[in-house]
């Protein structure tokens, strides 16, 4: 009697079955992780953090992999927070850290600048009125997986807890947060080509 009750409390059922791990801090997530899912996505890759600048720290030769990515035909794409922004400004203060938040910003677009006009990976800044539920928001897609982060209070985007997500069909968390981000992208804004950075 005992075993077939511990087996049901043990097996996802219903749209829990679409969270694979949850990490209580995003720097808990392993590399390997993020690595494995850049590499097995064929079709969409799409970084929906405010900065996204820690991928190039964690990510060997990322501007390279996004290169190879987009030549093979998986659709890249970056929604950036305006490092120019009020939102960015504020966050600034709220975080007090050394490099701040318009900086990692920069870092991120002068490394897409790497990549050349040639390539097709697509960039935007959330719009002014986005850029709240953006900066509160990362979401991290990779074809049918995501990995997700919402901020905490004051704590930069390494100490806020993630999850990571794999569909099982419409309606779940993960269209949830897949819906949100393509929302965003709908409103977001062409990145000026010389850059604001």
């Amino acid at each position: 009697m005992l075993w077939p009750k511990a087996v049901k409390e043990r097996i996802k059922a219903g749209t829990d079955r679409e969270i694979v791990h949850s990490y209580p801090y995003r720097s808990a997530c392993p590399s390997t992780v993020w690595g494995e899912l850049v590499e097995n996505a064929t079709g969409e890759l799409f970084f929906a953090g405010f900065t996204n600048y820690f991928l190039w720290l964690d990510q060997p030769d990322f501007v390279g992999t996004l290169r190879r990515k987009a030549r093979q035909g998986c659709r890249v794409r970056f929604l950036l927070g305006d490092p120019a922004g009020e939102v960015t400004r504020q966050r600034e203060e709220i975080e007090d850290v050394a490099l701040k938040v318009s900086t990692r910003i920069r870092i991120t677009l002068e490394h897409l600048a790497r990549l050349g006009p040639a390539e097709a990976v697509e960039t935007r800044f959330s719009a002014p009125a986005d850029a709240v539920n953006h900066i509160s928001l990362s979401v991290f897609r990779f074809d049918d997986q995501a990995l997700v982060t919402p901020h905490l209070a004051r704590l930069v985007g390494h100490d806020s807890p993630l999850l990571h997500l794999r569909r099982h069909g419409e309606g779940g968390m993960f269209s949830r947060f897949a819906d949100h981000s393509e929302e965003l992208w709908s409103r977001g804004l062409p990145v000026p080509a010389a850059g604001p950075f």
